[in-house]
């Protein structure tokens, strides 16, 4: 005996059940042909939270089932008006499937589902829905740093928050929806530095000549409770040769390498004892061509042996408290020799010129073998490379005690090549 594939007819629309008896309607007709007349095989789709006629609860997950003992759903997917997608997972014999990310408030979305009969005849529905925004929340915007524009190697990117973040679940959908993408592609992760401020650095340094965009994918999900994503600018750096400054407070000199190439070595002084200059990892905050530095301003009293009030030239800064690389004429007998400054780096005014001239913000000034204390990761500037990368990934409220997998770089050697 013969049997033919069982083909139903199509049902033009369809109701989503809400909660509370509110509901929805959605339309399957949504212009894309199908090889066969498709069967009706999703029909509810509820939310399990409370709507209107009109709008539905984005607090509530998403939740489509089969309503038919011999049809079961093949695919979902759910975007919102701007493109973005919702994370789901379908049951096994594709009975059920659920988001497992947060619907976004005041948004429009649109969801394809695929379905196939026991005979597997296929089967296609469009809904469309609202989702309510919430009367009393608070809205948390992001702003990215640095400025738009070219950077050193050094660079890291920043994310400034308008609201404090202190729960742990909460810091997780923010980081999730906050994504930095370089190209060449590298490993990376945010750090919460605090409740407010998150730092986004690769492994190792950004690659040379590279572009490194930020941008959020939080606007209207929900955070926490009366809590919702706002607003945020995209961001887009490049970077530029890789430009290391190494300073050996010991020998009294530094060497300044472009793409691990020693390109200028150059004799300085550094701190001298009770003012030692920093150890570890600094990034060039700014460039100032002028700057009057005076002992007051770092808790030394006027008129003390160890006072100063000195016109600088062609100070590059690197820590917030007032720590340069600069033009110290003065001391360009000691340069090479000892150590005489209060905690900068000082060197001739050629030299000096010349560094300020080559270096951008963003570069790497590294200092070795001082008697200072080591550079803070985050209260002086930017010291995020003083955390070895174990370290950092602790900061993340998503991989902290996740075991690190292979990097792009590994995933592209294990890649098979083509033929």
């Amino acid at each position: 005996m013969n049997h033919s594939p069982r083909i139903r007819t199509v049902v033009s629309c369809t109701t989503l059940v809400v909660a509370l008896g509110a509901a929805v309607t959605a339309c399957s007709s949504d212009g894309h042909p199908l090889s066969a007349k498709p069967y009706d095989a999703a029909g509810q789709i509820s939310f399990n939270g409370s709507g209107d006629s009109r709008k539905v609860d984005p607090d509530k997950p998403l939740e489509i089932t089969a309503t038919g003992d011999d049809g079961r759903i093949t695919d979902v997917t759910a975007t919102d008006a701007s493109g973005r997608y919702v994370a789901g997972e379908l049951a096994a014999d594709g009975s059920r499937w659920h988001s497992t990310s947060p619907l976004a408030a005041g948004a429009h979305y649109t969801v394809w589902v695929s379905t196939e009969d026991e005979d597997g005849a296929p089967g296609r529905k469009v809904i469309d829905f609202d989702t309510i925004t919430p009367k009393t929340k608070k809205q948390l915007d992001v702003k990215f740093g640095p400025e738009a524009g070219k950077y050193g190697v050094g660079q890291p990117v920043t994310a400034a928050l308008s609201v404090p973040v202190k729960d742990k679940a909460a810091r997780a959908v923010v980081e999730r929806a906050l994504k930095v993408d370089s190209e060449p592609a590298v490993e990376g992760a945010w750090h919460w530095v605090d409740d407010k401020t998150l730092h986004y650095r690769p492994k190792e340094y950004w690659p040379t000549n590279a572009t490194v965009q930020a941008h959020s994918n939080l606007t209207g999900i929900k955070i926490a409770d009366r809590l919702w994503g706002g607003n945020a600018k995209s961001l887009k750096i490049t970077t530029g040769d890789r430009l290391i400054a190494v300073t050996d407070a010991s020998a009294h000199s530094m060497t300044v390498y472009r793409d691990d190439e020693a390109i200028k070595q150059i004799p300085v002084t550094t701190g001298k004892p009770g003012f030692e200059t920093r150890n570890g990892v600094k990034v060039v905050l700014g460039k100032e061509y002028f700057v009057r530095m005076r002992g007051t301003t770092v808790g030394i009293a006027e008129g003390s042996a160890d006072s100063y009030d000195l016109p600088v030239y062609y100070a590059t800064r690197v820590t917030w408290s007032g720590e340069y690389v600069h033009a110290a004429p003065w001391s360009v007998g000691d340069q090479g020799y000892a150590n005489v400054s209060h905690g900068c780096t000082g060197m001739s005014t050629a030299n000096a010129q010349w560094f300020f001239n080559n270096v951008r913000q963003g570069d790497i000034v590294k200092v070795q073998n001082s008697n200072g204390a080591m550079m803070a990761p985050f209260t002086n500037g930017f010291g995020d490379w003083n955390l070895d990368w174990k370290k950092w990934r602790e900061g993340s409220a998503l991989v902290a005690g996740v075991p690190e997998g292979p990097t792009p770089q590994d995933r592209a050697r294990l890649r098979p090549e083509s033929v």
